[in-house]
């Protein structure tokens, strides 16, 4: 189990418990909303706003129920799948969300075995004492999916659980979904993601040490590698890095794979502005703004390098735009 300090709401924990952990007294008779919530998206913050309002009503707390790994990596493990938030992004966007806390369950065979009636009655009810359950119109659980949203219906109801069925959000007629945000990422569509996302997409890992051509280029770049199957558009954005609490910097990015000097490994580099410092092993957030334009091959350094002065030119009008517009940040 672990309480995290530094949730949405000032001085409020939040609370990991995971499978082996005993249930915390702050996320005992818990409203529980339960799915994959890969992305966190406006669909999933509906689900979360109707567990939060019940769990006022009857003065507990309101959390998440997720898995990991996703249920599509364990039944189709050698298929590479575009997370939008693998688990630490997840947490992150969960507790920022103002929840108390999330229940993460180990996808395995033992779960993907389990009866409808073991989920609900054994797990939910049992192990997890929760009080109530929320789910999409759309959420399968249980062995062979043979629990449909009526199914959970009825097993909450004999197991003494409340259960609410929320129906789909939809933008301009289509259902946010998670598929739809990998699309627009893919694209480089970044507004439109960020729309359906209701934040900006964000991404956290380690800075890694690289070739330093940056440095040489007067470009010095955090490096961070992304998962492999991270399904963004190669190209160069207008970004915001957190670098520790309070401290958010903006800069452009180039995600790809340096046509001009290597074509190697993707990889996500992020200029800062007016900084200077030595970031190296330490874990930034990157958050999206605005996409600028597709990677290219240019013929020689100094082309390049003429071309990421416009890059940097263009990426702080952008930013300067967006400031207090749009969908909101939710990095640190």
């Amino acid at each position: 189990m672990v309480i995290v300090d530094g949730s949405s709401a000032p001085g409020r924990p939040f609370t990991v418990c995971r499978d082996g952990d005993p249930v915390p007294p702050a996320l005992a008779r818990a409203v529980v909303a339960v799915g994959n919530f890969d992305g966190v998206h406006r669909g999933h913050q509906h689900l979360i706003a109707v567990a939060e309002a019940q769990a006022r009503e009857n003065g507990g707390p309101a959390a998440v129920m997720t898995f990991e790994p996703h249920p599509q990596a364990f039944f189709r493990p050698d298929v590479p799948h575009f997370r939008l938030t693998p688990d630490p992004v997840k947490l992150a966007v969960l507790g920022r969300l103002g929840l108390d806390g999330v229940f993460v369950r180990r996808f395995d065979a033992a779960l993907a075995a389990m009866s409808a009636a073991d989920f609900v009655q054994g797990l939910m009810a049992g192990e997890l004492g929760v009080a109530g359950v929320v789910a999409g119109h759309d959420f399968h659980f249980g062995r062979g999916r043979e629990g449909t949203p009526q199914v959970l219906q009825e097993l909450c109801a004999g197991a003494g659980l409340s259960c609410t069925i929320v129906s789909v959000v939809e933008e301009q007629g289509a259902p946010v979904s998670s598929s739809a945000i990998r699309t627009a990422l893919a694209q480089g569509n970044i507004a439109g993601a960020n729309e359906l996302l209701g934040y900006r997409w964000f991404v956290a890992g380690e800075v890694r040490h690289g070739e330093k051509r940056g440095r040489t280029l007067g470009f010095p770049t955090a490096n961070i590698a992304l998962d492999p199957a991270c399904g963004l558009r190669h190209g160069i954005y207008a970004v915001r890095a957190a670098l520790g609490a309070g401290d958010v910097r903006d800069g452009v990015a180039s995600f790809g794979r340096r046509p001009t000097f290597d074509d190697g490994a993707p990889l996500l580099e992020t200029y800062l502005f007016d900084f200077a410092g030595d970031l190296y092993g330490r874990t930034v957030e990157v958050e999206f703004v605005s996409f600028i334009r597709p990677e290219e091959r240019f013929e020689s350094a100094d082309a390049l390098v003429a071309r990421m002065n416009e890059d940097a030119r263009e990426a702080r009008q952008l930013l300067a735009v967006a400031q207090g517009r749009g969908p909101r940040s939710l990095i640190a």
